[in-house]
């Protein structure tokens, strides 16, 4: 795995100790060309992944630019290879998706955007600069397929939809400016599928079963998605099956 890099990658993981954000660092542990794994969140990692001399695990909160700022220089200028925020706000204490619009709120729809849209980009903002300029590099960040605006049949979920169609927009923004600053960088949105974790939980009951994935499957599919990415993909949104989604 992530045989199209360099070897002795430096890796970020923010969202680390989410439910596919666990899932990527332990993946990337297991992936020989991966010398060293920056991994962050608001809380600390298991007690397992801090023995591992391969991590550095520092504090964040994406909503805070302030503590990405400060995240960011705890790096010490190091150059990364990759990037990937693994974070998502779907549902929370009085916060759910919503069925109608009625259920709509200034409140709910400022937290998600906050999470889901402004919480990546800080993170790119602070992080771009230590992406490496002369290899392959990728920023990912998790997007969904909720997003497309072509494929919403359903409608309802107004803010998370939003907010992730709102986050491919400015991937797409940042890819463009990339052409510039890191010519050999590519940004894209990444969408897991379903995956069994706490954020999917309670709307497990209607997807098939062959289509709700184990945090690891989907860790791993990701990591071959970003592996096989070449320039010309960048800007754009891929799934866990490495199919582009439409916008």
């Amino acid at each position: 795995m992530l045989e199209n890099f360099r070897e002795n990658l430096n890796v970020v993981v923010v969202g680390a100790t989410g439910g596919i954000g666990n899932a990527m660092v332990r993946a990337l542990l297991e992936t020989p060309r991966v010398g060293h794994v920056y991994t962050f969140s608001r809380s600390p990692i298991s007690e397992d992944l801090k023995q591992c001399s391969q991590i550095t695990d520092i504090g964040i909160d994406i909503t805070n630019e302030q503590s990405v700022a400060a995240a960011a220089q705890r790096l010490d200028g190091k150059l990364v290879d990759i990037v990937i925020v693994a974070t998502g706000l779907l549902h929370a204490q009085n916060l759910a998706p919503e069925k109608s619009i009625k259920s709509l709120t200034a409140e709910s729809f400022q937290a998600v955007f906050m999470s889901n849209t402004l919480g990546p980009m800080l993170v790119a903002k602070h992080f771009l600069p230590l992406l490496r300029r002369n290899q392959k590099s990728v920023f990912s960040a998790l997007s969904a397929r909720v997003s497309s605006i072509s494929d919403n049949r359903l409608g309802g979920w107004y803010s998370y939809r939003a907010s992730k169609t709102a986050l491919n927009m400015m991937l797409k923004s940042l890819a463009i400016e990339c052409q510039r600053t890191h010519p050999q960088a590519i940004v894209v949105g990444l969408h897991p599928g379903t995956v069994d974790t706490p954020l999917s939980k309670p709307f497990q009951k209607q997807v098939k079963p062959d289509q709700l994935f184990l945090p690891h499957n989907a860790a791993e599919s990701l990591l071959q998605v970003i592996d096989g990415l070449t320039l010309e993909d960048s800007g754009n949104l891929f799934a866990w099956d490495a199919k582009q989604i439409s916008p």
